[in-house]
């Protein structure tokens, strides 16, 4: 199928301020699954823009500004084809179907970080016993495991709308019960990496493909966990769902904060933040 999609951000201030760069990650990542057809980058007040390709190979756009103004709206068009199916089925390596199992040392070496649990961060022993509660023998299925794991976090941790910028640690989010789709996101990264394997945020869109008309759409944050074979899996406990069939992807990452769509401040005073509007319009066409 092929997707519009628009992504509007809106800011108003109360008095005139100074924007700092703005550093925006709303292009879309093509791969066999997603080929961007259009796009386009707008600002207002007019800016410069600068792009780079990050680590991770996201397209980074800066937006920099040299006008004071008491407004800031950054538009992200795009077209693209989606040919992700409903319904996949994945080539893991027969090595691997079995957990535990072990990466080859050229895998363990380009995962890295991607690969390692934040034991830095408290509760890192308590989400680590989380994610091995779904673990039910000594020998088990190891897409099974994923799945489990991907469909068992709603049991316990309810999804809620968080409007507060950031992401919430893992231990948090067991610690509360409930979490947005980046925090239950970020709670499933961590567990997978408990179990030993490569895992990695996403951010994105959500699109609905039974809505033929124009879709309010939304933005969205999922996982993707590496099995030699395979390749990097889509798995979004939020939804229950396991492929990219409803996802258009614009980042990957190690974590949610470096990829969020847009980050950036301003120079003004304390108060001159007034609100911030946040639109996205998906359309099947």
């Amino acid at each position: 199928m092929r997707l519009r999609i628009e992504h509007k951000t809106s800011y108003r201030y109360a008095t005139p301020v100074t924007l700092q760069a703005q550093r925006l990650v709303l292009t879309p990542r093509d791969d066999a699954e997603l080929t961007t057809l259009s796009r386009s980058l707008r600002c207002e007040p007019e800016t410069d823009i600068r792009w780079m390709v990050d680590v991770f190979g996201n397209q980074i756009a800066t937006a920099s500004f040299s006008d004071i103004t008491d407004r800031l709206t950054i538009t992200s068009e795009f077209e693209v084809e989606h040919k992700a199916p409903e319904w996949p089925v994945f080539a893991i390596d027969p090595d691997a179907h079995g957990y535990p199992f072990a990466y080859t040392l050229e895998d363990i070496v380009d995962l890295g970080a991607l690969a390692q649990p934040d034991w830095l961060t408290p509760g890192a022993n308590a989400v680590g016993a989380w994610a091995r509660a779904f673990v039910l023998g000594l020998q088990t299925d190891t897409l099974s495991l994923l799945k489990d794991m991907n469909a068992g976090i709603l049991s316990t941790i309810a999804y809620r709308v968080r409007d507060e910028e950031g992401t919430q640690s893992p231990a948090e989010t067991l610690q509360l019960g409930s979490g947005s789709c980046r925090d239950i996101a970020a709670l499933f990264i961590e567990g997978v990496r408990h179990l030993g394997m490569g895992a990695r945020a996403v951010s994105g869109y959500l699109v609905d493909r039974e809505q033929p008309a124009e879709d309010p759409g939304s933005t969205h944050a999922w996982a993707q966990v590496y099995l030699p074979g395979a390749g990097w899996i889509t798995f979004d406990p939020t939804h229950r769902r396991v492929g990219s069939g409803y996802l258009v992807p614009v980042g990957f990452a190690r974590l949610n904060r470096q990829i969020m769509p847009v980050t950036g401040g301003y120079l003004g005073a304390p108060d001159a933040f007034v609100s911030m509007e946040v639109t996205v319009r998906s359309r099947i066409i």
